[in-house]
């Protein structure tokens, strides 16, 4: 499924995991209010709402009722674990398929990577 056919507030999910990712939100840092955030991707705040309920029901955000929304603690490695056992899972077979069907060997092009 492209980007643009997933869900918006998978979409939005995906932004706000990768500011915790990259560091932008760390551990106990405030995250944007819902109508903030709604604002800036001109989303509909229930879809923004919804976005932030995945990551509560997994326990990566924390809300303290009448304050806002905050990065729970070791976010990031929860997020970054999950990530990776998404791409081995999901993506990495389909890259090493569509590698052997050009030609391409993974461990020699592992090997051109830049460190």
């Amino acid at each position: 499924m492209s980007t643009e056919e997933r869900p918006v507030y998978l979409r939005l999910r995906d932004i706000i995991a990768e500011a915790i990712l990259d560091g932008t939100y760390g551990d106990g840092d405030s995250l944007p209010s819902v109508r903030s955030l709604a604002a800036e991707y001109g989303a509909n705040p229930l879809t923004v709402a919804k976005a932030y309920q995945t990551f509560q029901d997994e326990g990566l955000v924390v809300v303290r009722r009448g304050v806002g929304m905050f990065v729970a603690p070791g976010a990031a490695d929860a997020l970054r674990r999950a990530e990776r056992d998404s791409f081995v899972r999901e993506e990495w077979p389909r890259i090493v398929t569509r590698m052997k069907r050009l030609g391409l060997d993974p461990a020699e092009m592992l090997g051109e990577i830049p460190a």
